[in-house]
């Protein structure tokens, strides 16, 4: 009796991890971490919001999205950007829908309001014409926390609920891309020092960020600047070897990550019921340039698909056949970075790597909280 007993119960738990194999590869999960994700940024993680707008800045079109099981959705790669990423690690069942076609209760798993071009700044991109700058996308936000309320029903199951959720921003890039590095458009070069315009960058990214905080915001990640003077673009324009990362770029952009640490030190210490963090990007960069081998990659100075020396000059043209080792290019374009490498740095902001990759904590961690 006992024996039977025994192997009933050896049966039932081979029955159960059967079960739960077969429930994970179908892609069922239990419940995300938290129960949103918000993310504002610009064409690193824009997955459509410029689709529909007069703007040069689009990717709707292939070869982009060559890789993602939807084709081309606006997003700037061959396939998944950091934030899809970060949303399958965070457990989330599908990844986290456009402003642009983010409908009803959808809302309450997350929006996101990255706009290709956006900076900071206003005026920031505005040569390639429609863009949705980080002022902007936190108008767009604050429009959902609206429709948040009337869906929960007042404002304080509003707040309850989108106090637990991660906001993730990743600005800047442009604000040196196609702002500061751009003299014969913009005069912020001449009317700013590197140090200078930094600071300046910094406070109207402050005001921002507490701006969301006063709509809700509790759990968020602030991503620092990469190494745009290693991307492909800024190897064809200013380096004389063609692989040589341009020195004064990658220097005006540590000068800004810096002061985005001791933003992070400053909020965490002024807003007790918050909880801020800062992904290094640069570092993780920094990484994945100075040992490609070590994550199969063999390319690091050239895009898969672009037009020019180091495939830089500008981003995909439609219609364009792309490399064929995809994964074994650091840069999918001019200017974005692969699947690939979106994956290892999605990885690596949500669970850190080295103690490098993360301040004060991961991703993981703040999902926790």
């Amino acid at each position: 009796m006992a024996s039977d007993q025994k192997r009933w119960l050896v049966t039932m738990h081979i029955m159960a991890t059967i079960l739960a194999l077969k429930m994970v590869s179908f892609g069922v999960n239990a419940d995300p971490q938290v129960p949103c994700y918000f993310i504002f940024g610009d064409s690193l993680v824009d997955n459509g919001n410029n689709n529909g707008i007069a703007s040069l800045a689009r990717a709707n079109y292939l070869p982009y999205g060559i890789d993602f099981p939807d084709g081309p959705t606006g997003r700037f790669s061959n396939g998944k950007t950091v934030v899809d990423t970060v949303a399958e690690l965070l457990g989330f069942n599908d990844y986290i829908p456009p402003y642009a076609n983010a409908r009803g209760r959808e809302i309450l798993g997350g929006v996101n309001y990255a706009s290709a071009a956006a900076g900071i700044r206003d005026e920031t991109g505005q040569q390639l014409g429609a863009r949705i700058s980080f002022g902007g996308q936190v108008n767009n936000y604050k429009n959902t926390v609206s429709q948040v309320v009337d869906i929960l029903g007042d404002e304080d199951s509003a707040a309850n609920y989108l106090r637990q959720c991660i906001y993730s921003v990743g600005l800047g890039s442009n604000d040196y891309l196609n702002n500061y590095f751009m003299p014969n458009i913009y005069q912020t070069s001449r009317q700013y020092t590197p140090e200078q315009y930094a600071t300046v960058l910094i406070q109207q990214y402050s005001e921002l960020i507490r701006e969301l905080y006063n709509y809700g915001a509790r759990k968020l990640v602030l991503n620092g600047v990469g190494q745009i003077g290693c991307s492909p673009n800024a190897l064809a324009q200013n380096s004389d070897d063609g692989s040589t990362c341009v020195d004064s770029i990658n220097s005006a952009n540590q000068l800004f990550n810096n002061q985005l640490i001791s933003l992070v030190d400053t909020l965490n210490r002024d807003i007790p019921d918050a909880k801020f963090i800062y992904i290094n990007n640069y570092a993780i960069f920094q990484d994945l340039i100075n040992r490609p081998q070590s994550y199969g990659f063999t390319v690091t100075n050239a895009g898969c698909c672009g037009v020019g020396k180091n495939n830089g000059q500008i981003t995909c043209l439609p219609g364009q056949t792309p490399c064929a080792n995809r994964n074994e290019h650091l840069f999918w374009d001019a200017f974005h970075p692969g699947e690939a490498a979106n994956v290892i740095v999605g990885r690596r902001s949500y669970r850190a790597q080295s103690s490098s990759d993360a301040h004060p904590m991961d991703i993981s961690q703040l999902a926790q909280l």
